[in-house]
C-alpha cells in the first residue's frame, strides 16, 4: 500500500463524510471506503480518471476545483482531502478555504520541494528537479505551485489555520512531532498535514 495513502487513511476515523477533492482514479477513496467505511465523494477533472473511479463504484462528479466549491453546503463532510493536488491548483488559497468550509477539517499533502536530494539535484546539475515524487519535466509538469513545509507553515500562521497534526514522510518511512517539524523541511520527501479553522 502506497505509505501516503496510509497515513491519510490512518488521520480518518471509522464512518467519517470524506469528500475527496482531485480523486484521481479513486485509489484513496476506494480504501478509504474499505478500511474505514467512510461515507465518501470525489472530484475529479480528469474525464479518464473520472471514468476508472466511476467502474469501480465510487461517487464521484467532474468538476474544476479551481472554480470554488459552490455545490457543496458549510460543514456537509467531516474530512475534505487535498492529497497531491494543492501543487497542481491554480488558486490553492481559495480552495483551502472552501475546503475549510464544506468540512470541519483538511488533509493536505505535497511534495515538499526543500528536501534535500531536491535541493542537491538543483544545485549540482543546474536544472529542475525530478524525483518519484516530482517526476515530470519543467514543460509537462502539472505542478505549478511548488511548496516546502516551511511555506505551508507560514500560510497557515498568516491566515489563522490550525495545524492539527503534520506527518513527514522519508523513503518509507512516516514521523510526526515537534521536535521533527524542525528538521522535515530539509529531511522530508512529502508531507501530510490535518488542518481547520
Amino acid at each position: 500500500m502506497n505509505l501516503n495513502y496510509k497515513v491519510v487513511c490512518d488521520l480518518i476515523e471509522k464512518n467519517s463524510r470524506v469528500l475527496d477533492l482531485g480523486c484521481g482514479q479513486g485509489e484513496l477513496l476506494e480504501l478509504l471506503k474499505t478500511e474505514k467505511q467512510v461515507k465518501g465523494f470525489g472530484v475529479e477533472i480528469n474525464q479518464d480518471s473520472l471514468l476508472e473511479a466511476l467502474v469501480k463504484g465510487l461517487s464521484v462528479i467532474q468538476g474544476d476545483i479551481d472554480k470554488g466549491l459552490d455545490e457543496f453546503q458549510d460543514n456537509m463532510y467531516d474530512y475534505a482531502i487535498l492529497n497531491q493536488t494543492l501543487q497542481s491548483t491554480k488558486y490553492p488559497e481559495m480552495i483551502i478555504d472552501e475546503m475549510l468550509r464544506v468540512a470541519k477539517k483538511g488533509i493536505v499533502s505535497f511534495p515538499n520541494f526543500a528536501y534535500w536530494r531536491v535541493r542537491f539535484y538543483l544545485f549540482f546539475k543546474g536544472r529542475m528537479p525530478k524525483s518519484e515524487q516530482l517526476p515530470y519535466e519543467w514543460y509537462d509538469t502539472p505542478n505549478i505551485h511548488l511548496l516546502t513545509i516551511g511555506d505551508f507553515f507560514e500560510f497557515c500562521k498568516k491566515r489563522n489555520i490550525k495545524i492539527e497534526k503534520s506527518v513527514y514522510l522519508t523513503r518509507n518511512k512516516s514521523r510526526s512531532g515537534f521536535l521533527i517539524r524542525h528538521i522535515a523541511n530539509f529531511f522530508s520527501q512529502e508531507v501530510v498535514f490535518v488542518i481547520s479553522k
